[in-house]
């Protein structure tokens, strides 16, 4: 039973990515605005994810444990295959989808960078939820509140260069599923070798990604757009990520 009860949480968690693909269901007045701020905010959100929660809690385990040498090797290591395999992915979305445009491309590279996120955030609810259900409710209320902007910065671009609201929804899902999938994994395979120590090499290396993704991708796209739009874009998230931050502490 609490098996169920944990992966039943992951899934909630999980496919509330699809509540940020609601955005592609209103009508701006300033379409190119509204995709330049969506996609700032977005980004920033990685980013601030990254600073404040990835890095720190993978960084902090490994210096307490081991050493700060040994975690600045990592956290560089992890920085350097998160731009290499995100240039990896640009080169393969670009030779695959050679007609689609810089938005769509945007949209697959976060989907992709969300669902390796959203793995190592299946196995810590599904973990956190199997050592203490409220536990497991905290983590995942957090999660929920994060994957929210995740959606967006899937649905958003998708849906303004292919002008399909299926394809945009789909792959917000499929990001979503990973989730639970995640925790579905560690049941089966990890629950019982997973450790403290690899959980923190996982966090870093999400967190190279996603700044990497954000930074060379996601910003550089909504530069494309007015500075007015990328710098309302920057401020909500900071006041949603202040907000968010707030409520769960």
């Amino acid at each position: 039973m609490e098996i169920l009860i944990a992966l039943t949480i992951s899934l909630v968690a999980g496919l509330s990515t699809v509540l940020g693909a609601l955005f592609i269901f209103y009508k701006p007045i300033n379409k190119y605005n509204f995709i330049g701020s969506c996609l700032a905010f977005s980004a920033t959100i990685m980013l601030l994810i990254s600073v404040t929660e990835l890095i720190p809690k993978g960084f902090i385990y490994i210096k307490y444990k081991h050493s700060f040498i040994l975690a600045m090797f990592i956290l560089i290591i992890m920085l350097f295959i998160g731009n290499l395999i995100s240039s990896t992915l640009n080169k393969k979305i670009n030779k695959i989808a050679q007609n689609s445009n810089n938005l769509y491309r945007v949209g697959i590279l976060s989907m992709i960078v969300l669902i390796i996120h959203n793995f190592p955030e299946g196995i810590l609810t599904f973990l956190g939820s199997m050592i203490d259900i409220n536990f497991g409710l905290s983590i995942a209320t957090s999660i929920m509140l994060h994957n929210i902007p995740e959606g967006i910065a899937i649905a958003i671009p998708i849906y303004y260069a292919t002008k399909s609201r299926r394809k945009a929804i789909k792959n917000v899902f499929l990001s979503g599923l990973s989730e639970p999938i995640g925790a579905l994994l560690a049941w089966i395979f990890l629950y019982r070798y997973l450790n403290n120590f690899i959980i923190s090499i996982i966090l870093l290396f999400v967190a190279a990604l996603m700044i990497s993704i954000a930074i060379n991708d996601i910003f550089e796209e909504a530069n494309k757009y007015s500075r007015k739009s990328v710098l309302i874009g920057i401020f909500l998230a900071c006041i949603f990520f202040t907000i968010n931050s707030l409520i769960l502490n």
